[in-house]
């Protein structure tokens, strides 16, 4: 029924200007305002795209909403904290001094937040 939809993801911020920064100048990303609905779209490779929404009693995600696979896990750690970003240290995951998991059975993954609090991820590509 949806196998030729073109779905997309979407999440709340509590500040779009905040999350435009972050995910346009600290991540990156190619970020676009559509001003008629008030809201963000991410593009992603592939053509994919995120919308990116604000929402006046936004609670952050308590889980990952966006995995970034990278090729060298570790020097997306270094960029991104270089720039600013902490990374999240969870209960039950061991993680190294710059907060990379690496034992487990899982893959490499570090995780980070926006500026609204919602999760996000770097791991190894090779997963």
């Amino acid at each position: 029924m949806f196998e030729n939809t073109k779905a997309f993801s979407g999440f709340s911020v509590d500040d779009l200007g905040k999350a435009k920064e972050f995910y346009g100048g600290t991540l990156g990303l190619r970020v676009t305002e559509e001003e008629r609905m008030g809201h963000l779209v991410l593009h992603l490779a592939g053509d994919t795209k995120v919308l990116v929404y604000p929402k006046d009693n936004h609670e952050a995600a308590s889980f990952t909403i966006l995995n970034f696979p990278v090729d060298d896990v570790e020097k997306a750690v270094d960029d991104l904290t270089a720039k600013g970003v902490r990374f999240e240290r969870y209960e039950g995951f061991e993680t190294d001094d710059k907060g990379i998991v690496r034992e487990g059975g899982g893959p490499v993954i570090a995780w980070f937040k926006d500026p609204a609090g919602n999760v996000l991820s770097v791991l190894d590509e090779s997963m």
